[in-house]
């Protein structure tokens, strides 16, 4: 159950009359508990505070980390919960001391919307990896003691340092996915150096991976997917690919040994990460994005062999995550998405987990 704040209204079973003034309730689809559909529902947003925008959100991305949250499959959630971490919007109010955005402005939010700000890791801009742990959009707990709700919903309230300007080029429909699955991808792509010279195999071509191969095909780089059939070979190659293999016809893994300088996986189920680093060229990397919910076992003998590297790597910081956008918006770099209206939400969530999407649902938050 809720707690009963003083001074903070509450909706739902909980509810209160207490109410903080300047508090704005909006409509939201939350999962009311674990596994359960989505349902319209109020939520409170905080009063705009010196440092804070009030964004108009106009589309939310569905990532597949939703699903896992609701299900609690990453472990146990904080219900009601409102998911989405792929923001797209524009700026209705500005806090007094707000400086780096205007009411307007075209802006994001991703995955986290506030952090220590004074670890080793937050003071280079790598606030992902807050010592602390940073907090996340939506199923964490802000500084305020608040859960905190995410982008199915009508506004936020987000502090200006973890918001992030949309170039004026990227259409909002396309940049929401950008926060999450454009930076997700983009980060590793960057700090293994793919670009000229580099192969580069993209494992899954979901929400995820469709956005991998068209940013390694923009830094130079040549691509190759690896999915589990040939059912959307046309679609990879229209995406920058320059080859496409099926994992499950055993040849691929004959034919492909020792050829790539760097493998990101983007699947978010178990792998045979052996075979996979078998792919790898001498000091060659496995990258992985997808966070499986199972545990994976390795022969070690798989990365000792060709000194390879087992790594991973979570979303980017808030000035990497804008020079992504500002990459994408000079290469014309959007998701591939399928708008839906907010009432078809649990729908796309059973879409989703048969991989019946191209490439990304967006939620057009004016439906809610």
């Amino acid at each position: 159950m809720l707690e009963k704040v003083p001074g903070r209204k509450v909706t739902g079973p909980a509810s209160t009359d207490w109410e903080i003034p300047g508090m704005t309730t909006v409509a939201a689809y939350a999962a009311p508990a674990a596994k359960a559909p989505l349902e319209r529902t109020t939520i409170e947003r905080r009063a705009v505070g010196p440092h804070d925008v009030l964004i108009d959100i106009k589309y939310a991305g569905i990532c597949h980390s939703d699903i896992h949250q609701v299900n609690e499959g990453w472990g146990e959630s904080i219900f009601p919960m409102v998911p989405g971490h792929e923001i797209a919007g524009v700026v209705s109010e500005v806090g007094a001391e707000v400086t780096k955005f205007k009411v307007g402005d075209r802006v994001g939010v991703g995955c986290m919307v506030d952090s220590c700000r004074e670890c080793e890791y937050c003071l280079r801009g790598e606030e992902q990896y807050c010592v602390k742990g940073n907090i996340p959009t939506y199923n964490g707990i802000g500084k305020d003691g608040q859960p905190t709700y995410g982008g199915y919903s009508e506004k936020v309230v987000v502090d200006e340092a973890f918001v992030v300007r949309i170039p004026d080029s990227l259409p909002l429909d396309v940049a929401a996915p950008l926060l999450c699955a454009g930076i997700t991808t983009y980060s590793p792509l960057k700090h293994w150096n793919a670009g000229p010279g580099k192969k580069v195999a993209i494992v899954g071509l979901g929400g995820l991976g469709h956005m991998a191969v068209k940013l390694a095909h923009a830094m130079g780089a040549e691509v190759t997917v690896l999915s589990q059939s040939l059912r959307k070979k046309d679609d990879g190659l229209k995406l920058g690919a320059d080859h496409y293999h099926a994992t499950s016809d055993p040849k691929t893994f004959e034919e492909l040994a020792g050829t790539f300088d760097l493998i990101v996986s983007t699947v978010s189920a178990p792998m045979d990460f052996g075979a996979l680093l078998s792919l790898l060229r001498v000091d060659g990397a496995l990258v992985n994005v997808g966070a499986p919910e199972e545990p994976v076992s390795l022969n070690l003998f798989s990365v000792i062999g060709g000194r390879k590297t087992l790594a991973g790597s979570a979303i980017g910081g808030i000035a990497e995550t804008q020079e992504m956008l500002d990459f994408c918006a000079e290469h014309n770099i959007g998701a591939e998405i399928e708008l839906i209206r907010a009432d078809q939400i649990n729908e796309a969530y059973d879409r989703v987990l048969a991989s019946d999407v191209r490439y990304r649902f967006v939620i057009d938050t004016s439906t809610i």
